[in-house]
């Protein structure tokens, strides 16, 4: 994802006009934000956009207003709006995070994101971003993603980043699952089966 393509995608906005005002406004007041960033869902709308797919226009136009700031006031700013916001106004700030010029300064709001029961905020926060992630606790929070119920199919680099331990605690999930009467979710299988770690949950269903 680049902030052209968002800038793209938002050319059908209701007020574009109000979008490069406020864009042209955080560049020089950077402080102007506070205000703009949770105005831009009543400005810009909140309907889905059909590209990039999973972007809504109001998480568009607020990574946006991020992308304009300093880089040197990209992370607490990102932050302050994040610790300050609603639940939209939180995940657009998870999705920003991996267009800002950061570097891991905002690990902890995935931490955050990852510990509330906000599945939208789990999937926000397992984007490109969560490369910056400790791997075991990437790894919990791919298991959280089974235990809620979020596609695996959110998780940046899955496959790159899955490996033997993450087996390892899929298949135990897994088996006590079956040992309940409770079924896997179909992409935590596959996963499972693309790690090699699937014949043990194959032989408890063969049991």
């Amino acid at each position: 994802m680049t902030p052209d393509r968002l800038r793209a995608a938002l050319r059908g906005v209701p007020d574009p006009q109000w979008l490069d005002a406020a864009l042209r406004r955080v560049a020089a007041e950077p402080a102007a934000i506070a205000r703009l960033f949770p105005a831009a869902a009543r400005r810009c709308g909140r309907g889905p956009l059909p590209d990039p797919p999973g972007w809504t226009a109001d998480e568009a136009a607020r990574a946006l207003l991020l992308t304009a700031l300093p880089a040197d006031q990209a992370a607490a700013t990102a932050e302050t709006l994040y610790r300050h916001g609603d639940a939209a106004e939180k995940r657009a700030v998870l999705r920003a995070l991996p267009l800002l010029p950061i570097g891991a300064a905002c690990v902890p709001l995935l931490h955050d994101a990852i510990r509330t029961n906000d599945t939208r905020l789990v999937a926000a926060a397992l984007g490109p971003y969560a490369r910056h992630l400790e791997q075991s606790a990437w790894r919990q929070a791919v298991l959280k993603c089974v235990f809620t119920g979020v596609p695996l199919a959110v998780v940046d680099d899955l496959d790159g980043r899955a490996d033997g331990e993450l087996g390892a605690m899929l298949a135990a999930l897994a088996a006590e699952r079956h040992a309940a009467g409770r079924a896997m979710p179909a992409d935590a299988t596959d996963l499972l089966d693309r790690l090699g770690a699937g014949s043990d949950l194959t032989t408890a269903r063969e049991a």
